[in-house]
């Protein structure tokens, strides 16, 4: 699913995030996936995958009501699903920072978005907790 936007096209003199201007975001809750990460032993076994719960929000200023005419400005959330989808069966990573920075990266890549809420975190790593992880909120260009 594709959302066209209309767009602000900040100034040069603008910055490149504005809390008082009127934004959107497009948001992606809850994705599981099963990923080999994670510094401890127990947790180094690729037959025995972490289940990871997957968190994003990305956003972009806008002129008014969303624009559900033409492709400019596309905040796609199917790109940032499918590369959730391909952490399955990938080489072990120790750290959820690395899949969250990639995250970013898909998410700042594309051109609309001018900012960016990724989360992962384990839920089932600790008995006394409902989930364990690292959340980044990063602004384009920053």
């Amino acid at each position: 699913m594709t959302i066209p936007l209309k767009l602000s096209k900040p100034t040069s003199d603008a910055p490149r995030w504005d809390p008082n201007r009127s934004h959107i975001r497009v948001v992606l809750r809850d994705v599981e996936v099963q990923v080999s990460v994670g510094l401890h032993p127990w947790e180094r076994h690729p037959e025995r995958p972490t289940r990871l719960v997957v968190n994003v929000e990305m956003f972009a200023a806008t002129e008014g009501p969303v624009d559900a005419a033409g492709t400019d400005g596309i905040m796609n959330y199917d790109i940032v699903r499918s590369a959730i989808a391909g952490w399955r069966g990938r080489p072990h990573v120790e750290l959820l920072e690395t899949l969250v920075e990639e995250l970013v990266g898909v998410c700042l890549g594309m051109r609309a978005v001018q900012a960016c809420r990724v989360s992962v975190v384990k839920p089932d790593i600790f008995n006394d907790a409902a989930a364990a992880g690292v959340e980044v909120f990063r602004v384009k260009g920053a």
